[in-house]
């Protein structure tokens, strides 16, 4: 980026134009893109970690092995017979083993998913019990 460049985007923020976003108002009621309630239903999020243990990952593993069978009878049909065997079967191989890192990646991010969201209950009671405990405090000290 050439100075004079770096100049004009600094002069751009000093001095915002029309296009500039300004946040000068509050959001009209109900607006703002959230809900007014923000709590967290611990009920649903225990449900979709027992969906992630009891379906997902179970069938994660189970068609992830499927290749399995199918591609070791492909290297042995492809591989070397009379002493040599065709690239096939090394690609085979290889791709095999990009396939089994894959599925063990994806089993991983699922079992982090369902650990996830099964803590999320207690770590939201945590955060406000801290919270309740912080303001009580604040308040028995200012009361002396």
């Amino acid at each position: 980026m050439a100075w004079d460049e770096w100049e004009q985007i600094k002069a751009g923020v000093a001095e915002p134009g029309p296009a500039a976003m300004q946040l000068n108002q509050l959001t009209s009621a109900g607006g703002g893109g959230g809900t007014a309630n923000l709590s967290s239903c611990v009920s649903r999020k225990k449900a979709a970690a027992n969906a992630i243990g009891n379906d997902l990952e179970p069938g994660v593993r189970t068609h992830g092995k499927d290749a399995e069978e199918s591609t070791a009878s492909a290297v042995k049909e492809f591989g070397p017979r009379d002493g040599e065997g065709w690239d096939t079967a090394a690609a085979l191989k290889k791709a095999h083993a990009a396939w089994e890192k894959q599925v063990k990646a994806l089993v991983g991010r699922l079992t982090f998913e369902k650990n996830g969201l099964a803590d999320a209950g207690l770590t939201l009671r945590g955060v406000d019990i801290d919270f309740a405990t912080r303001v009580e405090l604040k308040s028995n000290i200012s009361g002396c």
